[in-house]
């Protein structure tokens, strides 16, 4: 078995690594029975662009009918990922929304899969369980307020559609800097996110390790 974690982040050991790091670790936990492997894919480590709109996908009877036929970094991730066991994706929230990395890569993954027919059936290979995890510095309630939700709930469709339903987390009020003296930052209170992530990222990593244990069964 195969899971693997898609980082969303241009970090590799801050709050989205760390926390899909802590999902792989349930998996492992909870397969002690099975032969598993995880991997952390970094997107940011990757030369890529969205979907190039070139419907090579669709072409009926084509060579690539439902594959992305661009031949860039994530070509051969593309491929893994359609024979994996599970997936679990992670983000931080720019913009209200996911990176823009991720953004790109969820359309390369998904719409080769997508059939254009009166069903918009799927023809992925595999109806892998996924997970997607949000990392963010807003509060719950400003999440709550902006309406966050629906907006990812747009990306979370297409993936259920796809694959199967994601499991979800969010991550709120995170810590940005290591010394955020450094930067202009006054709208936020370091001590407090400095109090919060003390208290609730333990938890949060907790939360992430069950959310792995419960994925693969």
């Amino acid at each position: 078995m195969k899971v693997y974690a898609i980082n969303g982040s241009p970090r590799k050991n801050k709050n989205t690594a760390t926390l899909l790091q802590r999902v792989l670790d349930g998996v492992v936990q909870v397969a002690k029975d099975k032969e598993i492997e995880t991997e952390i894919i970094n997107l940011y480590d990757l030369n890529y662009t969205g979907c190039r709109s070139c419907f090579a996908c669709k072409r009926l009877e084509g060579k690539s009918y439902g594959k992305c036929a661009v031949k860039d970094d994530i070509q051969e991730i593309l491929e893994k990922l359609s024979q994996a066991d599970g997936i679990i994706f992670g983000s931080p929230v720019y913009w209200d929304n996911i990176s823009g990395q991720l953004h790109s890569f969820l359309e390369r993954l998904l719409f080769p899969y997508l059939v254009y027919d009166k069903n918009l059936s799927t023809i992925a290979p595999k109806r892998m369980p996924t997970a997607f995890i949000y990392t963010m510095g807003s509060p719950e309630e400003i999440m709550e307020n902006l309406n966050y939700k629906l907006t990812f709930s747009k990306f979370e469709s297409f993936i259920e559609r796809i694959f199967t339903k994601p499991q979800v987390m969010y991550c709120n009020d995170t810590y940005q800097f290591d010394d955020y003296s450094k930067y202009e930052s006054t709208f936020f209170s370091e001590e407090a996110k400095a109090t919060h992530r003390k208290v609730q990222f333990p938890f949060d990593s907790q939360k992430a390790f069950e959310l792995g244990a419960r994925l693969i069964k």
